[in-house]
C-alpha cells in the first residue's frame, strides 16, 4: 500500500468503511493518467462529509472502487461570497473560474451585458473546471455555477437581502474597505463587468437598485480577470475566511 498525492471530489456519501464507485473519467485519470494500482490510498472529498483518505480496492479504465478508510477533515463552514461576472475570451474565462475558486467563491455566475465579448457560455465546462480548482487548492466544496443571465433579468429576479457590490471602474464609490466592512457576516456578492466596463444604461440601472453598493476600483484601470481577481482578495482579508474570526 502506498500514498498517493491525488485528491479528488466524490459527489457521493462519503463514510469510514463504506466504499464508492468512481466515474468512467475519473477511472481512466487514476489507472492511465496517474498509473494507480489496487491497494493505493488517495485523498477523497466533499462538502457535506469533510476529506478522508481512501484506498483503491479495484481499477481499470471504465470502473474504480475505493473504500474510504479515515477522516482526515471535518466539514468546514466557508464564506457565503458569491462572484459575478461577464464572459471573457476563453482563457481569460478559464482564468477567472480558477482563481474564484482558489479565493473562496460559494457560487460563480456568468452575467451577459451589452459589452460582453463573449457569449459562449458552458457550464459543465466550468463546473468541471471548479471541480478541477477545488481539488488542487484543498478547500472542502466545489462552488456552484449559477445560470447565466442578462443583467437587467438578473437585477429584476435579485433577493433584496443579498448585498451587490458594483465594482466600479470609473473610480467611483466607496472604497473596499468601508464597504466591505458593511458585509461582515451578510450574504454578499461582487458584480465585475466585461471588457470595456458597463455602458451608461447599465450603470444608471445599477444605482438605481437599493441593494447594490458602488465600490471603486482605485486608482488604476484593471482588466476585468485581475478585478474579479483582486476583488475577492480584498473582501477576504476585510470580511472573509483571511481575517481573524
Amino acid at each position: 500500500m502506498s500514498y498517493r498525492s491525488i485528491r479528488l471530489f466524490i459527489n457521493q456519501k462519503l463514510v469510514v468503511g463504506n466504499t464508492a464507485t468512481l466515474s468512467e473519467k475519473m477511472s481512466h485519470y487514476l489507472n492511465a493518467v496517474m498509473r494507480c494500482t489496487t491497494a493505493d490510498v488517495i485523498k477523497c472529498f466533499n462538502a457535506s462529509d469533510g476529506e478522508f483518505f481512501a484506498e483503491i480496492q479495484n481499477i481499470d479504465k471504465k470502473q474504480t472502487t475505493i473504500k474510504v478508510q479515515k477522516q482526515i477533515r471535518k466539514p468546514i463552514k466557508e464564506k457565503d461570497i458569491w462572484l459575478l461576472f461577464a464572459p471573457l475570451k476563453k482563457d481569460k474565462t478559464d482564468f477567472v473560474i480558477e482563481k474564484a475558486v482558489e479565493l473562496g467563491a460559494s457560487k460563480i455566475v456568468p452575467v451577459i451585458t451589452a459589452r460582453t465579448n463573449s457569449a459562449k457560455v458552458k457550464i459543465e465546462r466550468f463546473e468541471l473546471q471548479a471541480i478541477e480548482a477545488a481539488e488542487q487548492c484543498e478547500r472542502m466544496s466545489v462552488p456552484e455555477i449559477g445560470k447565466t443571465s442578462n443583467l437587467n433579468k438578473l437585477l429584476k429576479e435579485w433577493d433584496a437581502s443579498r448585498l451587490l457590490f458594483f465594482m466600479d471602474e470609473r473610480r467611483k464609490g466607496k472604497t473596499a474597505e468601508e464597504a466591505f466592512i458593511s458585509s461582515r457576516g451578510k450574504k454578499t456578492a461582487l458584480l465585475i463587468g466585461p471588457e470595456g466596463g458597463f455602458n451608461e444604461e447599465e450603470k444608471e440601472l445599477l444605482n438605481k437598485q437599493p441593494f447594490v453598493i458602488n465600490v471603486s476600483l482605485g486608482p488604476r484601470i484593471l482588466r476585468a480577470e485581475t478585478a474579479a481577481t483582486a476583488a475577492l482578495a480584498v473582501w477576504q482579508a476585510i470580511a472573509g475566511d483571511w481575517r481573524k474570526s
